[in-house]
């Protein structure tokens, strides 16, 4: 006859935590408002009410310190001011007080001949047995339960015994839960800044596109995810000349998405659209400079001069990026170009690809001496 109790007892508590659990599921995959820590405390506080037969019931969660940090009071709706009174006379010298500082089942049969129980003022039922459990997990006390009913004598000691069962159960739930709000607030967080970030990316990126007579020009960005290495600029110099970049900085992510704004504002720079200063532009070792056309001039500056900065003073990053600038004639139609290890550009015409303008060296940002 023991054994059947204990069965009924175990198959109790896995029923409880099977409740639990899927109800935690349901929760988690809701796209409700509501916060899922607090629903997971209703819906402990309705199971064991519902185990017991109790009347109505008060959850308390505590941290690390001991100290509330949430809680469900049988008396619903109250006012900040009220729950802080209720919380504070029951810790301190009610049955909930006893059991954190006992740690163990407190079950009073009659709150009338019972110094544990605190008639607390106004309150609107009334309350004749009251059983109140510890919800440990390992060490650590993660909350108190406390089930009423008006009549006295109503929670048995089987009844205490099963609740002892089934709070392991219970604070698995709630430690999930716990966590798992956790999560969700540090996931809500790092979201709204990388949307901060996407929309930083997307201002680096040209809002006013060079409108050239005899020329078109379109844009189209994608990234893969919220912010990312992928950057193209246009942009036309005081010369006349136009210059078109396409770059594809190494992994993805709010670094790459850093390092992208650090090549293209370099690029910018270099090329001649801005100037900083006592930054020289004969750094760029480009042979018999007299000789060459002044688009490959600007193209050789802009790439030869941000591969080695960003090598020299950012080698400690370990990050690179595919890069192509094409510097274009709009009166003559000559476009200069360097391609540091990007994917080819297609020159298109009416019958399709017309060329493929692929690598005239390597990656920018990685080896400082190297040649484009």
């Amino acid at each position: 006859q023991e054994e059947l109790a204990q069965l009924k007892d175990e198959k109790a508590a896995l029923q409880v935590q099977s409740k639990l659990l899927q109800n935690f599921i349901t929760l988690a995959r809701s796209s409700a408002e509501s916060p899922l820590l607090a629903a997971v405390l209703e819906d402990t506080v309705s199971v064991a009410t519902k185990l017991c037969g109790a009347e109505t019931g008060s959850l308390f969660l505590l941290d690390a310190q001991g100290l509330v940090s949430d809680s469900i009071l049988t008396r619903r709706g109250a006012t900040e001011r009220q729950r802080s009174t209720i919380i504070g006379s029951v810790l301190d010298r009610g049955l909930a007080g006893w059991v954190r500082q006992h740690r163990r089942i407190g079950l009073i049969q009659d709150t009338r001949n019972d110094d544990r129980w605190v008639d607390l003022p106004d309150q609107p039922y009334s309350i004749r047995s009251a059983l109140s459990v510890p919800i440990c997990r390992g060490e650590r006390m993660l909350g108190i339960l406390t089930l009423l009913h008006s009549q006295p004598a109503h929670f048995s000691e089987d009844a205490a015994e099963r609740m002892e069962l089934t709070a392991a159960q219970m604070a698995v739930a709630l430690d999930n839960a716990r966590l798992y709000a956790k999560l969700n607030r540090y996931a809500r967080a790092l979201n709204a800044e990388l949307e901060k970030g996407k929309k930083i990316q997307r201002d680096f990126l040209p809002s006013d596109i060079p409108d050239i007579p005899g020329w078109e020009i379109g844009t189209c960005f994608h990234p893969a995810r919220q912010v990312s290495g992928d950057f193209y600029d246009v942009f036309q110099l005081p010369n006349g000349s136009l210059v078109t970049v396409i770059g594809d900085v190494c992994d993805k992510g709010v670094g790459s998405a850093l390092f992208m704004a650090l090549v293209r504002s370099l690029i910018r720079v270099f090329s001649g659209k801005m100037h900083l200063s006592g930054m020289s532009l004969s750094m760029a070792d480009t042979g018999n400079s007299e000789a060459l056309d002044q688009e490959i001039r600007i193209a050789l500056n802009a790439v030869t001069l941000t591969n080695s900065y960003i090598a020299r003073e950012h080698d400690d990053l370990n990050m690179f990026t595919t890069l192509f600038v094409g510097v274009l004639n709009p009166e003559t139609g000559k476009l200069a170009y360097v391609n540091g290890g990007h994917e080819p550009i297609l020159i298109i015409g009416p019958d399709g690809v017309r060329n493929r303008l692929g690598p005239t060296g390597t990656f920018v940002g990685a080896i400082e001496d190297t040649s484009f």
